[in-house]
């Protein structure tokens, strides 16, 4: 049994560390969110090198989980370190290897509570993107798309599109970026075919509705500018024309209101 209360004035040892990461399994939201996850935000920056890698190194791992919500809390630790500096190669492979595959895409749930596994992977996603641990964050951008693209029966109905976004915006505001990267990820959601609601058709798809309404947010924030941190100013993205022109082509096809 944790004693929770003690914990939050503590060090970590390495038995406190295990027992608090092994309650970020659990299926009560009190325990895995408010109480495992906080405890490891605090206790992160106290962490050595090591014990991050060690920490990475369990959370990639969980990311082929059996229970949606160890494998959906994962990628926040990842985002975690990641800010911190700590990453390892195979992390992102494990990421990259679950993240489109996922199909849990609930955000809340009345009994496991968040599960959020859209958002939560964007937080990682940006964490990644927007910080020097990768000089080329192209894969970031094309693991988004894949995500977006990736079937499913399930619309996004707690933000997790605008949070996706606002990843995106992130990486997309790296200073060192090509117009060739901060443009090439949208071909692949650009190649599909138009979906437009009819008397025919019906409805549209929710990988339509979902990747459609990541991009609205998206050309918001590249025409607004985006904030790498909460209370910031909002900086340019670099190329935020040709964006903006290129995701508008996108929308434009795909909405009956536009012609």
């Amino acid at each position: 049994m944790i004693d929770w209360s003690a914990l939050e004035t503590a060090a970590p040892t390495p038995d406190t560390l295990a027992a608090v990461s092994a309650a970020l399994r659990s299926a009560d939201p009190h325990v895995r969110d408010t109480l495992a996850y906080e405890q490891l935000c605090r206790w992160a920056p106290l962490l050595t090198p090591e014990q991050r890698l060690a920490l990475g190194d369990e959370m990639a791992e969980r990311l082929s989980d059996p229970e949606i919500q160890a494998r959906t809390f994962a990628p926040l630790v990842l985002a975690e370190l990641a800010d911190l500096g700590a990453h390892r190669p195979a992390w992102l492979d494990a990421f990259a290897h679950w993240y489109p595959a996922e199909s849990d895409l609930r955000g809340w749930d009345g009994e496991l509570g968040w599960l959020h596994a859209v958002a939560h992977g964007a937080d990682y996603l940006a964490a990644l993107g927007r910080g020097p641990l990768l000089a080329d964050p192209t894969p970031l951008l094309e693991l988004a798309a894949a995500r977006l693209l990736a079937p499913t029966d399930h619309v996004l109905d707690a933000m997790e599109d605008d949070r996706l976004g606002l990843a995106l915006a992130q990486i997309l505001a790296r200073p060192d970026l090509t117009e060739r990267q901060a443009l090439g990820w949208l071909d692949p959601i650009a190649a599909q075919p138009p979906r437009r609601p009819s008397a025919t058709s019906g409805g549209v798809p929710a990988v339509v509705s979902n990747t459609l309404r990541t991009l609205r947010m998206l050309h918001v924030l590249a025409d607004r500018g985006v904030r790498m941190e909460r209370g910031a100013d909002p900086v340019p993205l670099p190329h935020s024309a040709a964006l903006r022109e290129r995701i508008a082509g996108i929308l434009v096809v795909n909405s009956p209101f536009t012609g």
